[in-house]
């Protein structure tokens, strides 16, 4: 029989760490607004990590929080007071990239596990082992790392080390996303949390004698993509990874959407089950992925280093052929109360994405906008965003998802 890891889903903010509990995750990572690696995402107030602590806990998961800047010396006592407020709430770990924020975690907040942030570019098992012994409970291994040398880092470390491997999600040119191209030619600083992603932008070439005249870096109608990396889906490999060592599969996005969060836990957690239950593959769950935006899908350096960058990197523009028509806020009776994200009419053919069930086709027979002053009015189309909608929706759960295929 499998054994059991743990499936960790992003929490951008509230709404996104809903969405992960309410689709399958075991566990979430979040930020509040200082010292993570996406200063873009929503993130949390220092006042709303005990609530978030207790949603997780409610759904019998865990919840860790990102401290794993480079943290600088006017910036040490603010990382400290952090992780006491993290303790205080009930988060269940830190995630860390520096060693001195280890110590200093450790000190202010005992009770609270400390996690190595992948940015430690852990690649071997002696600074898996180093990291343990300076009281780390978990390791984030690198990106840049293949199934053998996943094994051998599990069979050279202590049991009691849990490792973390990344099994989904953007990936960067850069080794563990170590990289200076952001603040060099942004301004914005990538090991900070503020990357402007240079290496997504297109790039041409100019000779110094011939200003104002750019050439194309090779021929290629979309452009040249030298430094973007595809994503990383590694669905059809959770079983390897498993059987490599790996204590816990996480999920990169905590910039992405709540769709994004809803759907591809939604995903992993179904090939997980199905591995525990001796099930063979479905192709299911790999089409579920294709519903989400992504770039080109690649399963990173899994089965082997790339040996040339095309395995690698692709073009930076995002595959989008489905759009979220509204997310179900609640229910009442066969009534789902629903926010606005794209319009759609009544009777239109929606696909109907709900917790613990398989998607559905659907219809929506009956269309209701509500008001700013709670009055109600039935319409035959949807189009208004920051309106409320009843929709006459029998048997959905609150978190469910009305998609479509774009036009």
């Amino acid at each position: 029989m499998m054994r059991r890891v743990e499936l960790l889903s992003p929490a951008g903010d509230m709404s996104k760490l809903k969405m992960a509990l309410a689709y399958g995750a075991d566990a979430v990572y979040l930020a509040a607004d200082r010292y993570g690696m996406r200063a873009a995402a929503g993130n949390f107030r220092e006042e709303t990590l005990a609530e978030a602590a207790r949603l997780a806990h409610a759904s019998g998961a865990r919840a860790y929080i990102t401290i794993n800047t480079v943290a600088h010396e006017d910036e040490l006592e603010g990382a400290a007071r952090l992780a006491r407020i993290a303790e205080e709430s009930g988060l269940d770990a830190a995630i860390v990239a520096d060693a001195g924020v280890l110590g200093l975690v450790k000190r202010a907040a005992p009770s609270l596990e400390v996690h190595m942030s992948t940015q430690a570019g852990i690649t071997n098992s002696a600074s898996a082992r180093m990291w343990h012994d300076l009281g780390a409970k978990r390791v984030i291994l690198a990106r840049e790392l293949t199934l053998d040398e996943i094994a051998s880092i599990r069979a050279n470390t202590p049991r009691e080390l849990d490792l973390e491997v990344f099994v989904h999600g953007a990936m960067c040119v850069s080794f563990s996303g170590r990289c200076l191209l952001s603040e060099y030619m942004a301004g914005r600083d990538g090991n900070r949390g503020e990357c402007a992603q240079p290496c997504r932008w297109r790039y041409h070439l100019v000779e110094e004698s011939r200003p104002g005249e750019y050439y194309e870096m090779q021929e290629h109608p979309e452009g040249t993509y030298i430094l973007n990396s595809k994503d990383l889906n590694a669905i059809r490999l959770l079983d390897r990874i498993i059987e490599a060592g790996a204590s816990s599969l996480k999920i990169e996005g905590r910039s992405k959407s709540e769709y994004y969060a809803a759907a591809v836990t939604y995903a992993y957690r179904g090939a997980l089950d199905d591995l525990y239950a001796g099930r063979q593959f479905d192709e299911r769950w790999e089409e579920e992925l294709g519903k989400v935006s992504h770039r080109p899908y690649c399963d990173g350096f899994f089965r082997e280093r790339p040996k040339h960058g095309l395995q690698y990197t692709g073009d930076s523009r995002y595959i989008r052929d489905w759009e979220v028509a509204a997310v179900v806020e609640r229910v009442e009776g066969d009534y789902a109360f629903a926010s606005l994200k794209n319009p759609f009419g009544e009777d239109e053919e929606l696909e109907l994405l709900s917790p613990g069930r398989r998607p559905e086709k659907v219809r929506v027979p009956e269309i209701f906008e509500i008001g700013v002053d709670g009055t109600e009015t039935r319409v035959m189309r949807a189009t208004k965003n920051q309106l409320t909608h009843r929709l006459l929706l029998p048997d959905v759960k609150p978190q469910a998802i009305l998609r479509k295929l774009r036009r």
